[in-house]
């Protein structure tokens, strides 16, 4: 796999990606989160390209943000049938180096509660669960 900085001709590979993962709401347009994501360090949200075994395919994405206090991973997805072989887990070592070069400390990244499986994948990269409640509030509706 070739991880690389997205592209808009990634768009549409993307969003059907998230979708597939289970990864989309109603309450955020993906598009718009891509349009968001562009204006604030693009060369941070990467997609993983399979290119051995036909046309390149986007088969992963993970974006990767800093605020000078904490790093963040939003939407890191790989595709069901290539989940289990690493790519996940090749792509936040990449954002990680990233975000080390940075000069990030920590990095935080939420999951659902009930998603076990992804929970349990964080957990063997060595991530922990924080004791903290997340909370949230819409300020720009996407809908």
């Amino acid at each position: 796999m070739l991880i690389r900085a997205y592209t808009d001709a990634d768009q549409s590979a993307v969003v059907a990606l998230w979708q597939t993962c289970g990864l989309t709401r109603p309450w955020n347009d993906p598009v718009k989160d891509i349009a968001r994501k562009l204006e604030v360090r693009p060369e941070w949200f990467l997609v993983g390209v399979e290119t051995a075994s036909g046309p390149p395919a986007v088969v992963a994405s993970a974006m990767f943000g800093y605020d000078g206090h904490r790093g963040w991973v939003n939407y890191l997805a790989v595709r069901p049938d290539r989940q289990s072989g690493g790519l996940g887990a090749a792509l936040m070592a990449h954002g990680e180096g990233l975000l080390k070069a940075a000069g990030c400390p920590k990095i935080n990244l939420l999951v659902r509660t009930g998603n076990l499986q992804v929970i349990g994948f964080y957990q063997r990269l060595g991530y922990g669960i924080d004791e903290v409640t997340s909370l949230g509030k819409r300020l720009i509706p996407d809908t």
